[in-house]
């Protein structure tokens, strides 16, 4: 059977026609081989070319004999040409770029070569056996779908052959076959009538398309020659021809046989023909693949360029996008200020300031900042292309500037009637441009030609270039992502930077981005939140240890106090300054990247802390001493939407939850109550769990400093700190003892009460609501709502809205957050049908599973991905919110089965953020209730705890128990009958 993975090369070979080039090309191998483009431990070899007279023949056997004979006998050898001269660019046509923009893990150009060698990685050469794969560069192969090949016992040489019509044809080399596909002959450029006869019988001509399989003997036999022609060995096999007319015709596109060089041509032909006559010659054809050769035609070029893009813009930044026109091209390319691109035009590794215009079919390539000028003041017609060429004459580097009419005829001689530069008459141009003398006169003075040019071109110095304009292109699009809030994923390019040693000047662009966002905290803090991303891509993703972590090192501290006090700016250079001394060792740099998300998670908790803008608190009478008040709340399904509330995507995206108010087993779970006492200190009481499994903490406060850890979700009594220092019961910054502020104040000191018999988040709300209630202040709902998104900064844990949406408003509700600061939620209540509440609670059935387990990290590691603008992770978002509008409508129609669905699909998306949200034993609990629901959720972020279903039918809870009790490994669970909650919370 063939193999339909990709084929992992052993030693990958690229044959340069320059000694000049070796250096340059071998460097661009190693950078896509940094980048995951080619196999990481593939062996890369450059290597020039022995003699230009030798063709790719003479070259493919000098790759054979850098790779020893002993590599041969399991190696998968790929050699690859990068041919003659390119006119259009200077680094040959394996490193052409072209308009073609991957999401791969690590942002990068995409070549020729990369086309091609993807194209024969996964299309053409899967399941081949070892043995040598030869290529040229000088063309682009497209073909739709991988084209398995059958190699079970193969032996001899086998070539591929793409479809192609005759007047195309007679330009190339076509293969002539018999009905077993043996090729019998190879015509190059032969008359019409000669390639004709090697039609198919789909009426296309099998073209020469480049790659051609040696198997390992016949790679041996052709190493051990040592000489001969590329053609000249195919030719060797094919069937038809005799000894003879091997070594002795005259054949297109190799040396003669009767030449200067005759006795050695002829000797060589008889020695390929003794070594390799007599293996097989079989060709593969593909007859829904397509060849396109990259020819000197600069039309065509320009034309190729601009039809085989999927979008205008590639790799590049445009300072006014509406200048560049729908059906042009611009590539790894900054223009600045009204550069107009016209459709049909490209420009490509250009640095431009306008105002330039860049009329139909030109290609300007290669130009700086500096012959912007010169551009502005050239009145440039159509059909032009002008180059910049990196040229190294002796010592001296320079930059020579080249122009000519993309319709020119580069093979016509300058006095040729047809002849032409720059699209006009020679005799047009000396008059144009006041040259006066003879042709002679022109000819003898003093001049490089474009041949010259190439010749000389200084590839390295053209690559760093390219390179130079990829990473200032980088760094300006993710400055411009920042600042305009654009949901771009940066890490690819983050990543490319790390491994170009980039990343000095990248930090710094972050740094100033973040120092200049006070007005815009959301902004600043992602800033800080790449900056960490750059640092573990520095590290070594994975390879240096975990990300999340304590990010509370000394020596970070006085960076983050400057923060917290507000002074983002020089906070910012603080952090920079720190960072200088973490990034000699991959560990150090982990450790780095932690303390930049913590110092991002100040600048978000004070994002969120703009909410409090919406809090309103009244004043009235204070209840006496010793007089109880009390709140109780319900708990909260969340329906659809969840994670949308999450800061920073709910001021980012914006979020929206549907979520609905319920009591379990009739009982509201979660409480609070309050009084003032006389004794001048704060009593802390919380309680969690189940009545006879409830577990009681107490914290008597006596002074101020006992309150400090109310930042530390895990101290006893936590929450209930936070709530004091939210409701401004006392000051912490106050120089007035705790004692002195509570008898000023309240008249003496409170003791606070809570409970939850459920792990929720809505205690804040019923705290904050018994608090202002038992020192005579009053506070709405909607207000509560934000207070809680504040207390929860200040205790540091984070989270969204939702929670307190869902208990501390009554009923069914749709919920949402603009994508905007400062941080405010609205809240609606669902109009439903008559009688769907009762409807609704009669199929709404809670399951505790009794297996609750979530990633200690997990809300981080959302942020993370979220600040990262992961592609999976921003549509997950955009989903939804979509569902929820979905769920929304459900609801308002009384569909069952429409809400069903919205809750099944919201456990799905729930599962993509939070990956391992969902245990194997609760995954069989709910495959076990499948047949029993219409939709069913984990409540919350997952991890076990409750799991809420939609039944099919009323009723069920018997039902669901007695399926639950027949499933072996689920443990303890139990199930409770859900009750909807009309009033929220309510005062007792």
């Amino acid at each position: 059977m063939a193999d339909e993975t990709p084929l992992k090369w052993t030693v990958i070979v690229l044959t340069c026609q320059h000694k000049d080039s070796v250096y340059a090309f071998q460097r661009e191998l190693e950078v896509r081989q940094k980048r995951g483009v080619l196999p990481e431990d593939a062996l890369l070899l450059t290597v020039p070319d022995p003699h230009a007279r030798l063709g790719s023949g003479g070259a493919t056997l000098n790759a054979l004999l850098v790779v020893t004979a002993d590599v041969l006998d399991e190696a998968r050898i790929l050699i690859l040409h990068t041919g003659r001269d390119f006119p259009w660019d200077g680094c040959s046509r394996a490193f052409c770029w072209m308009p073609v923009q991957r999401s791969n893990a690590v942002q990068g150009a995409v070549c020729c070569l990369d086309l091609l060698l993807d194209c024969l990685s996964t299309k053409i050469c899967t399941g081949s056996p070892p043995g040598v794969w030869v290529c040229s560069t000088d063309m682009i192969l497209n073909i739709p779908t991988q084209h398995l090949i059958r190699w079970d016992g193969f032996s001899g040489v086998r070539v591929v052959a793409l479809p192609g019509d005759l007047e195309f044809a007679v330009n190339h080399g076509v293969y002539v076959t018999d009905a077993e596909s043996r090729v019998c002959n190879i015509i190059y450029k032969g008359s019409k009538e000669n390639i004709s006869t090697a039609s198919l019988s789909d009426g296309k001509l099998p073209l020469v398309s480049g790659p051609v399989f040696f198997s390992r003997i016949v790679a041996e036999k052709l190493l051990q020659t040592h000489i001969s022609l590329f053609l000249d060995v195919l030719v060797c096999l094919c069937s038809d021809v005799t000894e003879q007319e091997f070594i002795h015709e005259e054949r297109v596109g190799c040396s003669s046989p009767s030449g200067p060089q005759g006795a050695a041509v002829r000797n060589g032909r008889a020695l390929l023909w003794s070594s390799l006559r007599g293996h097989s010659l079989t060709m593969v054809y593909i007859p829904d693949g397509r060849y396109d050769y990259l020819t000197q035609s600069g039309g065509e070029h320009v034309i190729r360029l601009i039809k085989s893009g999927s979008t205008s813009m590639i790799l590049s930044h445009v300072q006014d996008v509406k200048c560049v026109s729908e059906g042009s091209t611009v590539m790894n390319s900054v223009l600045e200020g009204d550069v107009h691109v016209s459709p049909g035009a490209v420009v490509q590794h250009c640095h431009l300031q306008g105002p330039i215009q860049v009329p139909p079919g030109c290609l300007l390539s290669g130009l700086d900042l500096k012959s912007s000028p010169c551009i502005q003041h050239l009145p440039i017609s159509g059909d032009v292309i002008i180059q910049a060429h990196r040229v190294m004459l002796g010592e001296l580097k320079l930059t020579v500037y080249t122009a000519f009419g993309a319709l020119d005829n580069l093979e016509a001689k300058a006095d040729d009637p047809n002849a032409s530069f720059l699209n006009q008459k020679w005799k047009d141009f000396y008059a144009h441009t006041g040259i006066h003398g003879s042709l002679e006169s022109w000819k003898e003075a003093w001049r490089l030609s474009l041949r010259d040019l190439l010749t000389l071109t200084d590839q390295q110095t053209e690559l760093r270039w390219r390179e130079e304009l990829f990473f200032r292109i980088g760094r300006r699009t993710a400055v411009d992502a920042l600042q305009s809030h654009q949901g771009l994923s940066l890490l690819p390019f983050f990543r490319a930077a790390a491994l170009g040693s980039q990343q000095d000047e990248l930090l710094q662009a972050l740094d100033s981005v973040a120092a200049n966002s006070s007005k815009d905290l959301g902004v600043a803090s992602r800033c800080l939140a790449c900056i960490a991303d750059v640092l573990g891509c520095l590290a070594g993703e994975g390879r240096s240890g975990l990300r999340s972590g304590p990010a509370a090192n000394p020596s970070w501290a006085p960076a983050f106090k400057l923060l917290e006090d507000g002074n983002l700016t020089t906070g910012v250079q603080e952090l920079a300054n720190q960072r200088k001394r973490w990034l000699s060792r991959p560990d150090l740099l982990v450790r780095a990247a932690r303390h930049y998300e913590g110092a991002g998670q100040i600048l978000l908790r004070k994002a969120v802390m703009s909410a409090r803008q919406f809090v309103f608190i009244g004043h009235g009478k204070m209840p006496p001493i010793g007089v109880w008040q009390e709140v109780e709340c319900p708990a909260r399904l969340d329906l659809s939407g969840g994670w949308s509330d999450t800061p920073p995507i709910a001021f980012e995206h914006g979020g929206l939850v549907v979520n609905v108010a319920i009591r379990v087993d009739g009982k509201r779970p979660i409480g609070a109550r309050v009084r003032r006492i006389s004794e001048p200190h704060l009593l802390l009481v919380s309680t969690s769990g189940e009545p006879f499994l409830s577990i009681c903490t107490k914290t008597l406060c006596e002074d101020l400093s006992h309150l400090e850890d109310y930042c530390q979700p895990h101290a006893p009594g936590a929450l209930l700190m936070a709530a004091c220092v939210c409701s401004e019961l006392v000051s912490l910054s106050s120089p007035v003892t705790l004692k002195e502020q509570l008898l000023q104040r309240w008249g003496g000191g409170l003791e606070i009460h809570s409970w939850s018999t459920l792990p929720h988040g809505i205690l804040a709300g019923a705290v904050l609501s018994a608090i202002y209630r038992s020192t005579g202040r009053n506070c709405d709902t909607h207000s509560l709502v934000h207070d809680v998104l504040y207390l929860e900064q200040l205790l540091t844990t984070g989270g969204g809205w939702q929670d307190q949406v869902g208990g501390l408003f009554g009923g069914v509700k749709r919920a949402s957050s603009a994508a905007q600061l400062p941080f405010r939620v609205e809240v609606e209540s669902l109009p439903l049908p008559p009688d769907f509440l009762n409807v609704l609670q009669q199929h709404l059935l809670l399951v505790y599973t009794g297996k609750t387990r979530l990633a200690r990290n997990l809300l981080q590691d959302v942020v993370r991905s979220w600040y990262a603008q992961l592609p999976s992770i921003v549509q997950n978002a955009e989903e939804l919110v979509s569902n929820a509008e979905k769920c929304a409508q459900a609801l308002r129609e009384g569909s069952l089965v429409g809400l069903g669905e919205c809750m099944s699909r919201y456990w799905q998306q729930k599962k993509l953020m939070a990956p391992g949200c969902e245990p194997a034993a609760v995954r069989s609990i709910m495959n076990a209730l499948q047949p029993l629901s219409l939709g069913q959720s984990l409540a919350g972020a997952g991890g076990g705890g409750f799991l809420f279903l939609l039944t099919r039918q009323p009723q069920q809870k018997e039902t669901v128990r007695e399926t639950l009790s027949n499933i072996q490994g689920v443990g303890s669970f139990s199930v409770h009958s859900v009750d909807l909650d009309l009033n929220g919370i309510c005062f007792t």
